[in-house]
């Protein structure tokens, strides 16, 4: 059993592409960077050449040597045990421990770029954030993220995910369909998006085995920490991380230093937080005061919330047992309903390629999301369950005139006076459902 990745649309444009440079497959731990670059080396090549620069340090030598594209390529033949000739995917992984490859990604755009590259690393984020040498201009860039739902729903449930993926109206869906989707959600909010994760319980049906695999991954990513290079940080790292449970916990989500730790100062945490984000580990969400185009341009620096970047994850951290399951719709509901905004968030970003922000009147209202999306400001507000009256958001848009209002609720698709209702397993497919209300306004 595997996942189908909506990202392997993108590497096959990619590798029909015209004008094609070596692919920079960004992403953080865990999500399925490996798999995908070897799944693309077996079905769409002749052949694929896999260098792990981890497990063969030794390999950083024919970079550190030579920037001579053809010896490179010699030299690497003889170690796959194969020639690499142009019907052969080239992939580097974890080429954040050889950083003279990196930059000699160059070469080969410039003096073999009818060769298909493609590389990728566990923490290449931070790499990329301290290297000197990065070959700008001559790279392309992709991002995987954990499992969507959509994805995860495709191996569960398959008949459901054509169901889905099929609907061309804003009409109610069926209840027997509604709950049985809502029920896969569920599964989806205790497993996450972690591959490895999904994978261990779609095959086994048991979440305690999939709550041991995420464990396991929790603590690969607690041992990442300790690859900072300025020791003293490791633990801020390490306390930031463990602390966005409570964080979320509060009505109020702007991140508070003192959760982290009593008497903690902004300025102490600034590098713990600037490397979880570069890792990939979190989103971090600035206060817009004033929604206007671009919404970057009024961003208070000084007030954010921090969310973490899989939902399966924020779930083991928050200490919420996967039998939770079974207990009704206390997994909407649980700590204000913070599961599903973390997830709200995790499936717009990928959609979108935008990092949000969120809108507060002083100490009238808040609204959750507010999202740029093609020169159109759209506010968004997530719900935790069938009540959904919104002060906030009605007097967002009194105040702002929105062309739409987006709601996240276990209410049914809807559409009606400029307010379009999502179900919270729906929000893969919501900017399909934002074309669908352009069509009819």
């Amino acid at each position: 059993m595997q996942f189908k990745r909506h990202l392997e649309t993108n590497l096959l444009e990619w590798k029909n592409s015209t004008n094609r440079k070596p692919l920079v497959l960004n992403g953080a731990r865990q999500v399925g960077k490996t798999y995908l670059m070897k799944w693309l080396g077996k079905n769409h090549f002749q052949d694929f050449a896999y260098f792990n620069f981890d497990e063969k340090p030794e390999l950083k030598q024919f970079f550190e040597n030579t920037k001579d594209v053809a010896q490179i390529i010699e030299n690497l033949s003889l170690v796959n045990g194969g020639k690499i000739n142009n019907h052969t995917l080239l992939i580097f992984d974890e080429i954040q421990e050889c950083m003279p490859a990196l930059n000699t990604l160059k070469y080969f755009y410039e003096n073999k770029p009818e060769l298909c590259i493609i590389c990728a690393g566990s923490l290449l984020g931070i790499s990329l954030g301290k290297t000197h040498s990065f070959p700008v201009g001559k790279v392309n860039f992709l991002t995987l993220y954990p499992l969507c739902f959509a994805e995860f729903l495709s191996q569960a449930e398959p008949s459901l995910h054509r169901y889905l993926s099929g609907i061309d109206a804003l009409n109610a869906i069926p209840d027997i369909f509604f709950t049985s989707l809502k029920d896969n959600f569920k599964k989806y909010l205790v497993t996450g998006g972690l591959p490895a994760v999904a994978l261990a319980f779609l095959e086994t049906k048991d979440f305690a085995f999939a709550d041991m695999v995420l464990k396991d991954l929790i603590r690969s990513y607690e041992l990442d920490f300790a690859k900072h290079p300025i020791t003293k940080d490791v633990a801020k790292i390490s306390h930031v991380f463990n602390s966005i449970p409570s964080q979320l916990g509060r009505e109020n989500k702007k991140f508070i230093y003192q959760l982290v730790k009593p008497g903690a100062r902004a300025r102490e945490y600034e590098d713990a937080i600037r490397w979880l984000e570069q890792a990939g580990l979190i989103y971090k969400i600035y206060l817009c005061k004033t929604p206007k185009l671009p919404l970057m341009a009024y961003d208070d620096l000084s007030a954010y919330k921090i969310y973490v970047f899989d939902v399966g994850i924020l779930r083991k951290l928050s200490q919420l047992a996967s039998i939770a399951f079974t207990e009704g719709d206390r997994l909407f509901v649980e700590f204000k309903g913070a599961l599903v905004e973390n997830y709200i968030l995790q499936s717009l970003i990928p959609q979108l390629e935008v990092i949000p922000r969120y809108w507060t009147s002083g100490n009238q209202a808040e609204v959750d999301f507010i999202m740029q999306i093609q020169n159109q400001i759209i506010p968004i507000e997530v719900k935790a369950d069938e009540n959904v009256r919104s002060a906030s958001l009605t007097l967002y848009a009194n105040k702002f005139l929105p062309f739409i209002k987006l709601r996240y609720s276990m209410k049914n698709l809807s559409y009606k006076d400029g307010l379009l209702n999502i179900p919270h397993f729906m929000a893969d497919y919501t900017t399909q459902l934002i074309k669908m209300v352009q069509k009819i306004s």
